[in-house]
């Protein structure tokens, strides 16, 4: 059974930090590139960045470069999402992703499997 879980969300005041994981498990975690999506109530799903592999290529969105930091650990099926500075407008429900064989994927219909996703609110 495949599974994505999000974990590491919450509230954390404007200016501070998050570290976010997804552990997977029921498939080949290192075949599958592996992103993070955002989603704010009434808004579209976000990019924010993609990993591949082998963590050989590395794609952010624009506007959160410089933000936020993607890895992943193929030893331990987990990506990671380093979140810093945040903004209020970073709020929203935390997605990961994986696409088989992906390299850089940026639209969310890339990809295979999606976790169930964490909450990240960042007060004023």
């Amino acid at each position: 059974q495949v599974q994505l879980v999000e974990s590491g969300g919450g509230l954390v005041q404007a200016g501070g930090s998050l570290r976010l994981s997804c552990a997977a498990s029921g498939f080949t975690f290192s075949s599958y590139g592996m992103g993070w999506f955002r989603q704010a109530p009434g808004q579209v799903r976000e990019f924010i960045a993609t990993i591949s592999r082998n963590g050989g290529d590395i794609l952010y969105a624009d506007s959160l470069k410089g933000r936020v930091t993607i890895s992943r650990d193929n030893a331990k099926n987990t990506v990671y999402l380093q979140m810093d500075s945040l903004k209020p407008e970073d709020t929203a429900v935390y997605y990961c992703a994986a696409g088989f064989y992906l390299r850089a994927g940026v639209r969310a219909g890339e990809y295979d499997y999606w976790g169930q996703g964490t909450q990240v609110t960042v007060s004023s």
